[in-house]
């Protein structure tokens, strides 16, 4: 069969997409999820596939239904429990179906329903020891609990009410209402019937979202989780330790200047280790440090590797509990590294791929590691990871590919790293994606991609931002970790904190002079484009530079004082932004210097970076440019606007529209083509 080519848009939006990775008890069974377009090719459907540990067998599928499952976790018993808005053979049809909890028996057989909520289940997460599970509910503010709630919303739904009063904030998250549901954690024991689901979390803004990270103790007594505490208008996360019996609540960490995430317990059930993330003010970026304290609050909280310059991701416990393997971005890769308690200063690399590791999970033996590896050369695929040879040697080990259910599409170019010396003598560097065929006799086009965040890096495959598609079309794509990038240290964050337009400009334009002086670069042709931050440097190049033909945001803070306050999270951005902060470092002010034409896309469902952002943008590049709209409104300027989308364009079909747009825009103004409208907004 030929593998399909991530250069092609029809064969890119089909390619299967897996994320998740889960290992069973006993080590002999990997699953993990893959979406797949259902058969209008209109929506993503996610399935369950066992995956062999051992790379000798093929995947196998194990669930399929039109509404997709996710969630999948192990229970100590080998069972798998998983989400899903499948129907329930056993009840009657439901106008909407929300997400129930199934169980796939470990012996075989069907899936069975063990627990429905009226709002729906979410996350899952489960004891090591016992068959103790913990599952986020959808809940009314009101309810007292789940039957309470499903007559409350039969009520609201039989009179058309939506509101929702507020007496507090935040009010959005990202791309949807907070509201009148409350994500609330229960527990229950899984037997051979349903779950008597009991409420571990009560009425209020306790949790940040259905997904928070949690943690069962291995005997299931105690949920350790995070827990908001409010600050005024806004708010901050710390970690409570949640009786499963009693629902007694005890703060394990808090700290006002703090925010303690993603809290991981030990297998032998006395440490929990969080990410611990040190707050930032108007002139210092913030600071990221792994924290480890006892599960019993008996000793004060540690740093662990407090010199260890990089900023942790995730973390999954040797078996034996001495000691964590955590992932981290560095230098445009997030390998994962190894830090062992009886040496907590020390951080070692255990994988030497050019590649991103995520979702690590560990063989009872502690021998092997298994983790999705991917990199712009591949998107995520199962590998193992020999942690026995890498603690012999000491020497980083390549990750073994693993025989997963989707096959990597081949590439229409090459991947190579290119870096610069910044003005103030910092090395940047990025990767560059090289169209087939690009040499000194046939140079090609470059498009700078400007990465959003800002603190993350340009490091593993993006199904959003791919750059296969635009090398498909001749471009070489220049993919750059400017200053506020993650991965190259503290300093290289803090050389941009309050200060975007600065060094995250210098250093752009520095790397961008680099590419352009390869003999398989055409400097006469140059493009950029960025989204959510980098839509903001994309606005700001604008605003600083005629060097690029055209210029395309996407979802782009433009003017500061405005986003500030509208954005879903007012409270984080005005510790960083302070007045003389917007003053300087606004694109808006600079708007009567754009003279580049610009592509400016934003989905109406934005709530981080609100739709006023880009309808401003809109109106201003028409009227105070310089490059106005003329007498009888023509322009060159566009506006691809998605009334249903968020931050983010997730849609299939809106996904190629997405694609079909910025490809027609930037091949009339970079290629010299002739502007074409895609065919379903012509």
């Amino acid at each position: 069969m030929t593998q399909p080519s991530a250069g092609d848009l029809d064969a890119f939006l089909r390619l299967p997409r897996l994320s998740g990775l889960e290992l069973s008890p006993d080590g002999t069974r990997l699953v993990t999820s893959v979406a797949s377009l259902d058969a209008d090719g209109t929506k993503w459907v996610s399935g369950l596939w066992e995956v062999d540990p051992t790379g000798e067998r093929p995947a196998r599928r194990l669930t399929r239904s039109a509404k997709g499952e996710s969630s999948a976790r192990f229970l100590c018993t080998g069972d798998l429990l998983f989400t899903s808005a499948r129907p329930d053979p056993g009840a009657k049809d439901e106008d909407e179906p929300k997400p129930m909890l199934w169980l796939l028996p470990a012996g075989g057989g069907e899936a069975r329903v063990v627990a429905k909520a009226a709002g729906g289940l979410g996350d899952v997460v489960t004891a090591r020891d016992v068959p103790v599970v913990s599952v986020t509910a959808a809940v009314l503010g009101g309810s007292a609990d789940l039957a309470d709630d499903a007559e409350r919303r039969k009520a609201r739904k039989d009179r058309k009410v939506s509101a929702i009063l507020h007496t507090g904030y935040p009010v959005r998250l990202w791309d949807h209402d907070l509201g009148p549901d409350q994500p609330r954690r229960h527990v229950a024991t899984v037997g051979d019937g349903e779950l008597d689901l009991r409420q571990l979390t009560g009425p209020g803004r306790q949790l940040q979202g259905e997904y928070v990270a949690a943690s069962l103790t291995p005997d299931g007594t105690a949920l350790v989780t995070a827990w908001l505490v409010r600050e005024g208008a806004g708010e901050r996360e710390s970690v409570v330790v949640i009786d499963c019996a009693t629902g007694e609540r005890r703060t394990l960490l808090d700290d006002p200047e703090a925010e303690y995430v993603d809290p991981v317990v030990s297998p032998d059930g006395r440490w929990v280790v969080v990410k611990h993330f040190i707050r930032s003010t108007a002139t210092t970026a913030p600071a990221v440090r792994i924290t480890l304290v006892p599960l019993d609050g008996s000793e004060p909280p540690r740093i662990l590797a407090p010199g260890w310059d990089r900023w942790p991701g995730s973390f999954a416990w040797l078996p034996d509990s001495s000691g964590i393997v955590v992932t981290a971005d560095s230098d445009g890769r997030a390998p994962a590294f190894l830090l062992e308690l009886e040496d907590p200063d020390t951080v070692r690399q255990v994988t030497a791929d050019d590649a991103a590791f995520s979702d690590v999970r560990i063989a009872p033996d502690g021998a092997t590691a298994y983790a999705l590896r991917s990199s712009y050369a591949a998107p995520a695929e199962p590998v193992s990871i020999d942690l026995a040879a890498f603690r012999t040697s000491g020497q980083p080990v390549a990750a073994r590919l693993l025989r997963g259910p989707v096959e990597a599409p081949t590439l229409p170019g090459t991947l190579t790293e290119v870096e610069a010396t910044a003005p103030d003598g910092a090395r940047v560097r990025g990767w560059l994606a090289l169209p087939e065929g690009a040499s000194a006799d046939d140079p090609a086009p470059l498009l700078l991609w400007i990465h959003g965040g800002p603190l993350g890096s340009w490091n593993a495959w993006s199904w959003r931002w791919n750059p296969w598609l635009m090398v498909a079309q001749g471009y070489a794509v220049l993919l750059p970790d400017p200053a506020l990038s993650t991965g190259y240290g503290q300093e290289f964050i803090q050389r941009g904190w309050g200060a975007w337009g600065d060094a995250p400009y210098t250093d752009l334009m520095a790397i961008t002079d680099v590419a352009v002086e390869r003999p398989d670069i055409d400097e006469s042709r140059t493009a950029a484009m960025g989204g959510s931050f980098g839509g903001y440097m994309a606005n700001w190049v604008a605003g600083h530079t005629d060097r690029f033909r055209c210029i395309v945001t996407h979802a782009s803070l433009w003017a500061l004082e405005g986003f500030g306050p509208t954005t879903d999270g007012a409270f984080y951005w005005e510790r960083e932004m302070s007045p003389e902060m917007m003053a300087a470092h606004s694109p808006h002010r600079f708007v009567d210097r754009i003279v580049t034409p610009m592509l400016v896309i934003h989905g109406d469902k934005d709530y981080r970076v609100p739709i006023g952002e880009g309808l401003r943008l809109w109106y201003e590049l028409l009227t105070k440019s310089g490059l106005p709209a003329a007498e009888d409104g023509s322009t060159e300027h566009r506006f691809l606007y998605f009334p249903d989308e968020n931050h983010w364009i997730l849609t299939p079909e809106h996904s190629r529209v997405w694609y079909q747009t910025c490809r027609a825009f930037l091949g009339h103004h970079v290629l010299g083509k002739e502007l074409t409208t895609p065919e379903l907004l012509a």
